[in-house]
């Protein structure tokens, strides 16, 4: 008994000798070497075995990240990673470890699971039938696999951000937490950026998710659920919540007007929550509008909304001329497409003429998330790629049903507002699955929160029927 009792403190004392050598060598070469790439792996360290012991922090930590951590690391090549791209495949890594750790292997189920992971299986297949069949008079770089790496890199690292909160978020109260450091942070920026002289300080401390999208749609769609919903709120939150949607719209409507992408984004969330919480004007709406449109009003106003003829010819039927090339070098092969990023060097090979214009070597991307994903995997990838759109809906209008009061209730229908603004835009751009030569990995940090809000759903349906709304 006194022998064990010595060795474990034997054993403790070693540790902490180690330990305390360990932070001391650290503290030598930090001193000697000051950079910030050593404070950064000894972040990194510390916050590695704090993620193996409790995984679900990772959570918040990828949504502080994509918003506030505006770091970018060199590839060698002309892609660029940042610290929200990073963090989900190490994530993905310690998670997997922590069930080895706890010999307990256990996946949310989903319906959406399976088009998921087929759809990243038909990438990586379209990918090896577009190199088996590349036309050799069509130039490729020497780094151009590694580049077509990178573009299902940003599938891959999509649905693992989906797959991360479906599994971590095991109760409800980290969806709420999720939630509301989202909203705090995201809302408390759009709002400070209508303070004169805040503006070029937020700039400087946010990544660039802040200029996408997604971003605004996510944020209009879950504040305007959580303030139409949950009826359980305090009047100082529901003010909060007031302020976010009225800076968001000032924003996208008066502040970046020319950005169709963002008022067209936030409009849809907005339609779709109104239609949602008030179903007895549903018809009342809906006659309104078909009415307004036979009258001739409708679409013109939109258009010069928009910016009119100017606008038209800069970037809307330009962007035809882009599509039409993308589609037409795609009918290749138009069952399993060319390959993640494949259509580039193709639509490249030949020149463009637009308005007058005349591109010897142009660089095309289509600017458009359903053309991409015909282009990177055919008919194949983007039918299954419909096929996940369709069992996230099904699962929402399901949870639906299952909760009516309460966040979750707000959370659910916050984010059917966010999935139809979502399916919107991607006609406008790569917003949600990013193109690598286009919106890329920088965009990722504004895309990666509508996964992560997604997977929260599935993360809901798992939940115990007896768990509180």
């Amino acid at each position: 008994m006194i022998a064990s009792l010595r060795r474990i403190l034997h054993q403790r004392q070693i540790l902490t000798l180690s330990i305390a050598a360990a932070v001391l060598a650290m503290a030598f070469m930090l001193g000697r070497r000051a950079a910030p790439i050593w404070l950064g792996l000894l972040i990194t360290g510390a916050g590695g075995v704090l993620l193996l012991a409790r995984p679900v922090l990772g959570l918040p930590a990828l949504l502080l990240a994509a918003l506030v951590v505006p770091l970018e690391f060199g590839t060698g090549t002309a892609v660029s990673l940042n610290t929200a791209a990073l963090l989900v495949p190490a994530m993905l890594m310690l998670w997997l470890l922590s069930m080895v750790r706890q010999r307990q292997a256990r996946i949310a189920h989903s319906s959406a699971n399976r088009p998921l992971l087929l759809f990243l299986g038909a990438s990586i297949l379209s990918l090896l039938i577009g190199v088996a069949t590349w036309d050799p008079m069509v130039p490729r770089s020497d780094n151009f696999t590694l580049v077509q790496i990178s573009q299902w890199a940003l599938f891959a690292f999509s649905a693992g951000a989906f797959t991360l909160t479906a599994n971590l978020a095991t109760g409800e109260k980290w969806l709420h937490r999720m939630t509301w450091v989202f909203l705090l942070v995201g809302g408390g920026v759009a709002i400070g950026r209508q303070v004169p002289g805040v503006a070029s300080v937020l700039n400087r401390i946010t990544t660039i998710a802040f200029t996408r999208a997604p971003l605004w749609a996510l944020l209009v769609s879950l504040a305007g659920g959580q303030l139409l919903f949950n009826y359980g709120l305090r009047p100082r939150t529901r003010l909060f919540l007031g302020a976010v949607l009225a800076a968001a719209f000032v924003y996208a409507f008066v502040d970046q007007q020319e950005a169709t992408s963002n008022w067209v984004g936030i409009g849809t969330a907005l339609a779709m929550l109104a239609w949602l919480r008030y179903p007895r004007l549903r018809w009342i709406i809906l006659i309104l509008v078909v009415a307004f449109a036979a009258s001739g009003a409708l679409f013109p106003a939109i258009y010069d909304f928009a910016g009119g003829d100017d606008a038209w010819v800069s970037t809307g039927a330009s962007r035809l001329v882009l599509i039409e090339r993308v589609i037409d070098v795609t009918m290749r092969n138009p069952i399993t497409g060319l390959g993640p990023a494949g259509y580039r060097p193709y639509a490249n090979a030949t020149p463009l003429k637009y308005v007058g214009a005349y591109w010897v070597e142009p660089r095309i991307s289509s600017h458009n998330n359903y053309v991409d994903l015909f282009a990177h995997g055919g008919v194949m990838g983007l039918a299954l790629f419909a096929w996940f759109a369709v069992e996230i809906a099904r699962l929402e209008l399901r949870l639906r049903q299952r909760y009516t009061t309460g966040f979750a209730s707000a959370y659910v229908n916050g984010m059917l507002a966010a999935g139809a603004a979502s399916l919107v835009l991607m006609a406008f751009a790569d917003w949600i699955l990013p193109f690598v030569y286009n919106i890329g990995f920088p965009g990722f940090q504004a895309s990666v929160l509508v996964w992560l809000f997604l997977g929260g759903l599935v993360a809901l349906d798992n939940m115990p029927a007896a768990e509180p709304a």
